[in-house]
């Protein structure tokens, strides 16, 4: 899963890409409003942490162009500012869930878990495909019971399927989502990360469909 860092305070921003990377995330980040609207108006992220109170451009601002663009990525808005009518107008915007500074990056995690569930209609941080199990809170890989130590673009790339199951992927959406901004991205390497995974997991749950992509079958034997 991708996603995107709008934040103008350079400790915030860089603590916060390290813990989403830490979390298994591919992660971008913008400094600014002009920038931050850029990266989401031309970028296919999963969800975004945006600033409200930007240089260039305001959070708010750049919400409302994203909306107005249909543009429908979760967005979590950040903020310093604390009032009910900061928080309504973040609503308004389009912003999908708020947390004041100072925050708890735990609680910035844990947030961003739920979006992404929601925009991908799962109900918990378990992803289950078979006999494989995902937990998203804790990066935790599960066959069979055993666990599956997996390298972070190989849990990315896992992740990615199992949130969108049932559905075929290609893989340039693969590389979108999978990849920072700055990767030298090469859908070839997706499927070498596919064929690491198959030996990886150990079970067929990974379909290829052949000019199309992949697609993993939620209704697989466990």
């Amino acid at each position: 899963m991708r996603l995107l860092v709008v934040e103008d305070d350079k400790d915030i921003n860089r603590q916060l890409v390290s813990a989403l990377e830490q979390a298994g995330y591919a992660v971008d980040s913008a400094l600014d409003g002009e920038q931050g609207w850029f990266l989401g108006d031309t970028e296919p992220y999963d969800a975004v942490v945006l600033d409200i109170g930007l240089p260039k451009k305001d959070g708010l601002s750049v919400l409302e162009e994203w909306r107005s663009a249909g543009r429908t990525m979760p967005v979590l808005i950040l903020t310093a500012r604390d009032r009910w009518s900061d928080k309504v107008q973040g609503f308004d915007a389009g912003a999908d869930d708020y947390v004041a500074k100072p925050f708890h990056m735990e609680e910035v995690l844990a947030r961003l878990r739920a979006l992404l569930r929601r925009a991908t209609g799962h109900s918990t941080n378990e992803l289950t495909c078979g006999s494989v199990r995902l937990d998203t809170k804790s990066g935790r890989v599960v066959v069979a019971g055993q666990a599956v130590k997996l390298t972070s673009h190989e849990y990315r790339l896992l992740a990615y399927l199992m949130h969108h199951m049932g559905r075929i992927v290609s893989r340039t959406e693969l590389v979108e989502h999978i990849y920072d901004q700055d990767f030298d991205r090469d859908s070839n390497t997706v499927e070498v990360f596919i064929g690491r995974l198959r030996k990886k997991l150990g079970v067929d749950i990974i379909e290829t469909v052949r000019g199309l992509g992949y697609r993993l079958d939620p209704d697989a034997a466990p």
